[in-house]
Protein backbone atom coordinates (compact mmCIF):
# COMPACT_ATOMS: atom_id res chain seq x y z
CA UNK A 1 0.00 0.00 0.00
CA UNK A 2 1.38 3.41 -0.95
CA UNK A 3 1.00 6.58 1.05
CA UNK A 4 -1.68 7.83 -1.33
CA UNK A 5 -3.62 4.57 -0.96
CA UNK A 6 -4.13 4.99 2.79
CA UNK A 7 -7.66 5.98 3.80
CA UNK A 8 -7.96 9.67 4.56
CA UNK A 9 -8.77 10.93 8.03
CA UNK A 10 -12.38 12.11 8.37
CA UNK A 11 -11.46 15.80 8.28
CA UNK A 12 -9.15 15.30 5.29
CA UNK A 13 -11.89 13.36 3.48
CA UNK A 14 -14.34 16.21 4.15
CA UNK A 15 -11.86 18.72 2.76
CA UNK A 16 -11.32 16.58 -0.33
CA UNK A 17 -15.08 16.33 -0.93
CA UNK A 18 -15.49 20.09 -0.46
CA UNK A 19 -12.66 20.74 -2.91
CA UNK A 20 -14.13 18.40 -5.54
CA UNK A 21 -17.60 19.95 -5.22
CA UNK A 22 -16.14 23.46 -5.38
CA UNK A 23 -13.97 22.55 -8.39
CA UNK A 24 -16.91 21.06 -10.27
CA UNK A 25 -19.05 24.16 -9.61
CA UNK A 26 -16.18 26.51 -10.51
CA UNK A 27 -15.40 24.72 -13.77
CA UNK A 28 -19.10 24.73 -14.67
CA UNK A 29 -19.49 28.44 -13.93
CA UNK A 30 -16.14 29.87 -15.01
CA UNK A 31 -14.63 27.34 -17.37
CA UNK A 32 -11.31 25.55 -17.43
CA UNK A 33 -9.14 28.57 -16.58
CA UNK A 34 -10.59 29.20 -13.12
CA UNK A 35 -7.83 29.97 -10.61
CA UNK A 36 -7.03 27.23 -8.13
CA UNK A 37 -7.08 29.87 -5.39
CA UNK A 38 -10.73 30.50 -6.32
CA UNK A 39 -11.51 26.79 -5.97
CA UNK A 40 -9.83 26.66 -2.56
CA UNK A 41 -11.70 29.77 -1.39
CA UNK A 42 -15.03 28.38 -2.56
CA UNK A 43 -14.30 25.18 -0.64
CA UNK A 44 -13.45 27.18 2.47
CA UNK A 45 -9.88 25.88 2.68
CA UNK A 46 -6.43 27.29 2.05
CA UNK A 47 -4.49 26.80 -1.16
CA UNK A 48 -2.02 24.60 0.74
CA UNK A 49 -4.85 22.18 1.57
CA UNK A 50 -5.79 22.03 -2.11
CA UNK A 51 -2.21 21.19 -3.09
CA UNK A 52 -1.96 18.51 -0.39
CA UNK A 53 -4.85 16.70 -2.05
CA UNK A 54 -4.15 17.64 -5.68
CA UNK A 55 -0.50 18.41 -6.51
CA UNK A 56 -1.38 20.27 -9.72
CA UNK A 57 -4.27 21.49 -11.87
CA UNK A 58 -4.34 18.30 -13.96
CA UNK A 59 -4.80 16.15 -10.86
CA UNK A 60 -7.70 18.34 -9.72
CA UNK A 61 -9.32 18.33 -13.16
CA UNK A 62 -9.22 14.52 -13.44
CA UNK A 63 -10.45 14.06 -9.85
CA UNK A 64 -13.34 16.52 -10.39
CA UNK A 65 -14.31 14.69 -13.57
CA UNK A 66 -14.22 11.31 -11.77
CA UNK A 67 -16.27 12.81 -8.93
CA UNK A 68 -18.95 13.92 -11.39
CA UNK A 69 -19.06 10.53 -13.11
CA UNK A 70 -19.35 8.74 -9.76
CA UNK A 71 -22.23 11.00 -8.72
CA UNK A 72 -24.00 10.53 -12.07
CA UNK A 73 -23.73 6.75 -11.89
CA UNK A 74 -24.82 6.57 -8.24
CA UNK A 75 -27.86 8.70 -9.09
CA UNK A 76 -29.37 5.92 -11.21
CA UNK A 77 -30.04 3.61 -8.26
CA UNK A 78 -31.00 6.53 -6.01
CA UNK A 79 -33.60 7.77 -8.50
CA UNK A 80 -35.02 4.28 -9.03
CA UNK A 81 -35.50 3.92 -5.28
CA UNK A 82 -37.98 6.78 -5.20
CA UNK A 83 -39.68 6.99 -8.62
CA UNK A 84 -41.17 4.89 -11.41
CA UNK A 85 -38.43 3.78 -13.82
CA UNK A 86 -39.48 6.08 -16.68
CA UNK A 87 -39.43 9.11 -14.37
CA UNK A 88 -36.10 7.98 -12.92
CA UNK A 89 -34.63 7.77 -16.43
CA UNK A 90 -36.05 11.20 -17.28
CA UNK A 91 -34.45 12.76 -14.18
CA UNK A 92 -31.19 10.91 -14.82
CA UNK A 93 -30.89 12.16 -18.41
CA UNK A 94 -31.34 15.74 -17.18
CA UNK A 95 -28.57 15.14 -14.65
CA UNK A 96 -26.48 13.64 -17.47
CA UNK A 97 -26.98 16.87 -19.43
CA UNK A 98 -25.67 18.88 -16.46
CA UNK A 99 -22.64 16.57 -16.31
CA UNK A 100 -22.00 17.07 -20.04
CA UNK A 101 -22.31 20.85 -19.64
CA UNK A 102 -19.62 20.76 -16.94
CA UNK A 103 -17.42 18.48 -19.03
CA UNK A 104 -17.71 20.87 -21.98
CA UNK A 105 -16.65 23.81 -19.82
CA UNK A 106 -13.60 21.84 -18.64
CA UNK A 107 -12.79 21.27 -22.31
CA UNK A 108 -9.11 21.40 -23.13
CA UNK A 109 -8.08 21.18 -19.48
CA UNK A 110 -9.70 17.75 -19.19
CA UNK A 111 -8.33 16.51 -22.53
CA UNK A 112 -4.85 17.68 -21.57
CA UNK A 113 -5.01 16.25 -18.04
CA UNK A 114 -6.27 12.88 -19.24
CA UNK A 115 -3.90 12.57 -22.21
CA UNK A 116 -1.48 10.45 -20.22
CA UNK A 117 -4.32 8.33 -18.81
CA UNK A 118 -6.21 7.26 -21.91
CA UNK A 119 -8.14 4.45 -20.14
CA UNK A 120 -9.98 7.13 -18.12
CA UNK A 121 -12.65 7.89 -20.71
CA UNK A 122 -13.17 4.24 -21.66
CA UNK A 123 -13.69 3.36 -18.00
CA UNK A 124 -16.13 6.19 -17.37
CA UNK A 125 -18.09 5.36 -20.55
CA UNK A 126 -18.44 1.79 -19.29
CA UNK A 127 -19.67 2.99 -15.89
CA UNK A 128 -22.20 5.38 -17.44
CA UNK A 129 -23.47 2.60 -19.72
CA UNK A 130 -23.93 0.40 -16.65
CA UNK A 131 -26.07 3.06 -14.95
CA UNK A 132 -28.11 3.54 -18.12
CA UNK A 133 -28.61 -0.23 -18.47
CA UNK A 134 -29.91 -0.38 -14.89
CA UNK A 135 -32.52 2.29 -15.68
CA UNK A 136 -33.62 0.78 -19.00
CA UNK A 137 -33.88 -2.73 -17.53
CA UNK A 138 -35.99 -1.41 -14.65
CA UNK A 139 -38.26 0.39 -17.10
CA UNK A 140 -38.68 -2.73 -19.23
CA UNK A 141 -39.37 -4.89 -16.16
CA UNK A 142 -41.97 -2.46 -14.79
CA UNK A 143 -43.62 -1.87 -18.16
CA UNK A 144 -43.00 1.88 -18.09
CA UNK A 145 -40.44 1.83 -20.93
CA UNK A 146 -40.04 -0.15 -24.12
CA UNK A 147 -38.18 -3.41 -23.59
CA UNK A 148 -36.42 -3.50 -26.97
CA UNK A 149 -33.96 -0.63 -26.43
CA UNK A 150 -30.24 -1.31 -26.56
CA UNK A 151 -28.38 1.06 -24.19
CA UNK A 152 -25.81 1.67 -26.95
CA UNK A 153 -28.55 2.93 -29.28
CA UNK A 154 -29.94 5.18 -26.57
CA UNK A 155 -26.45 6.58 -25.98
CA UNK A 156 -25.94 7.19 -29.72
CA UNK A 157 -29.14 9.25 -29.81
CA UNK A 158 -28.34 11.40 -26.80
CA UNK A 159 -24.70 11.83 -27.82
CA UNK A 160 -26.06 13.56 -30.93
CA UNK A 161 -28.06 15.94 -28.74
CA UNK A 162 -24.91 17.24 -27.03
CA UNK A 163 -23.83 18.69 -30.41
CA UNK A 164 -26.66 21.21 -30.51
CA UNK A 165 -25.25 24.72 -31.18
CA UNK A 166 -23.48 26.20 -28.18
CA UNK A 167 -24.82 29.33 -26.53
CA UNK A 168 -26.99 30.52 -23.66
CA UNK A 169 -29.92 28.37 -24.82
CA UNK A 170 -27.89 25.14 -25.05
CA UNK A 171 -29.04 23.60 -21.77
CA UNK A 172 -32.70 24.49 -22.38
CA UNK A 173 -32.58 23.10 -25.93
CA UNK A 174 -30.94 19.90 -24.70
CA UNK A 175 -33.63 19.50 -22.05
CA UNK A 176 -36.40 19.65 -24.66
CA UNK A 177 -34.67 17.13 -26.92
CA UNK A 178 -34.18 14.71 -24.00
CA UNK A 179 -37.90 14.94 -23.20
CA UNK A 180 -38.65 13.82 -26.77
CA UNK A 181 -36.30 10.85 -26.39
CA UNK A 182 -37.99 9.75 -23.15
CA UNK A 183 -41.41 10.08 -24.77
CA UNK A 184 -40.14 7.86 -27.58
CA UNK A 185 -39.13 5.19 -25.05
CA UNK A 186 -42.63 5.28 -23.58
CA UNK A 187 -44.24 4.90 -27.01
CA UNK A 188 -46.05 1.61 -27.46
CA UNK A 189 -45.94 0.73 -23.76
CA UNK A 190 -49.39 -0.35 -22.53
CA UNK A 191 -51.15 2.37 -20.56
CA UNK A 192 -51.04 1.14 -16.97
CA UNK A 193 -52.97 4.03 -15.49
CA UNK A 194 -56.23 3.07 -13.74
CA UNK A 195 -59.13 3.26 -16.15
CA UNK A 196 -62.25 5.21 -15.19
CA UNK A 197 -65.32 3.06 -14.64
CA UNK A 198 -67.90 3.28 -17.42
Amino acid sequence: MTVTDRPLRADAQRNREKLLSAATAAFAAQGEDVALETVAACAGVGIGTLYRHFPNRDALVVAAYRHEVDALCAAAADLLAGRPADEALRAWTQRFADYVATKRRMGNALRSAAASDSPLFAKTREEIMGALRLLLDAGAASGTLRGDVDPKDFMRVINGIWYLPDGPQWREDVGRMLELVIDGLRYGVPDRRPQAAH
